[in-house]
């Protein structure tokens, strides 16, 4: 009988690599695929190093690998509007648009070419079904620390169910005991956590070597009474909530923080803690797991951050991809425009999309 292939997309670590261990134990007929991303090859993920760590995990389970030359797509779809996203005043969310256009996008032809029909990764993140609608969602990762659904919310029915993610019931530590029990060389591996390709992590830094000096927005930095405190370089350094490098003094007890990025004039608007609370929050391009929005006034939490926690919300306004929510209770946590605003019910994953604007 012949097995169906099933191509696992390998960045040359732990979690990849226990994902096509998986694939390989439950009967696949497994094809590893690394992919060149960085333009000159200094990214801290997916470098020659992590080739040659994937290579040797294939060989130890015995499986073919190969590498991928997709820095043109990468450059494209993630690099270019990082860059477009911090000129604009936003904050961008590369990882969540390289596993929407690179890895479950152009991968994913790539995969069917080589005759496969499932895609496997080593997300951190489940797939369910909807009590509700019947349609495959995401569902949470056993190990809420490790969590990567806010991440893949871009992915809808059809692409879930041509999905694997094989570790997404274990935590962190079974993946790497798994690893050094079938004595895979990355079994202690320490993973990156910032973007992979800003390996020294200044964002500021890494736009300004890419965008033309005419495209920086320098301007004023004033506070909520329009009281100018400083200038500054450009708005590509600054994020909303950001406390730390605004280059003003803090002229009082309050801590100041970053409230508003505007980036046509240039000016960044400044405020105390208690002025980065919002009422609720507007999402663009909106996608859901099963096709259309729950019904409007539907209960929902919605997570702004990766790391922070989901905020009761109700569903105040859903149409053509715009979408209003309205915190519960109290107000929630300041928006920053251009993250991900992801909607669970419970572990379930219901949809996602980019912040425009917090609701004042």
């Amino acid at each position: 009988m012949t097995r169906e292939r099933v191509v696992v997309a390998m960045s040359g670590g732990v979690d990849s690599a226990v994902a096509a261990a998986r694939a390989v134990a439950a009967g696949w007929d497994v094809v590893g695929i690394s992919l060149r991303l960085a333009r000159d090859g200094s990214g801290s993920c997916c470098s020659l190093d992590d080739f040659h760590d994937a290579r040797a995990v294939a060989d130890r389970l015995g499986f073919p690998h190969y590498v991928f030359d997709m820095r043109a797509v990468f450059e494209r779809d993630v690099v270019a509007p990082f860059v477009a996203e911090y000129l604009a005043g936003r904050t961008p969310n590369p990882c969540a648009r390289c596993n929407e256009h690179v890895k479950f996008g152009t991968l994913w032809a790539r995969a069917r070419e080589l005759g496969a029909t499932r895609l496997a990764t080593g997300h951190y993140a489940r797939i369910a079904t909807d009590p509700e609608t019947g349609r495959r969602c995401l569902r949470a990762a056993a190990d809420p620390a490790k969590d990567q659904t806010y991440f893949l919310f871009a992915l809808e029915h059809e692409a879930l169910a041509r999905t694997l993610f094989p570790i997404g019931d274990l935590t962190k530590a079974e993946v790497r005991a798994e690893a050094a029990a079938l004595g895979l060389p990355v079994a202690e591996k320490p993973e990156s956590m910032e973007v992979c390709f800003v390996p020294d992590g200044d964002a500021g830094g890494f736009v300004e070597r890419r965008a033309a000096a005419e495209a920086l927005r320098p301007g004023r930095i004033v506070d909520a009474t329009g009281r100018e405190l400083g200038r500054h370089g450009g708005v590509h350094r600054f994020t909303v909530g950001q406390r730390r490098g605004l280059g003003v003094a803090a002229g009082g007890p309050a801590r100041r923080y970053v409230r508003t990025i505007d980036a046509a004039t240039g000016t960044v608007t400044v405020s105390d803690a208690a002025g980065l609370r919002a009422r609720g929050l507007v999402a663009r391009d909106v996608v859901w797991s099963s096709g259309t929005p729950p019904p409007l006034g539907a209960s929902l939490a919605v997570r702004i951050r990766h790391r922070h926690p989901p905020v009761p919300a109700r569903l105040a306004a859903a149409g053509d991809g715009v979408v209003h929510v309205v915190f519960t209770g109290d107000d929630g946590p300041a928006p920053t425009p251009g993250q991900a605003a992801v909607f669970y019910r419970g572990e379930l994953v219901l949809g996602g999309g980019w912040i425009a604007e917090g609701l004042g």
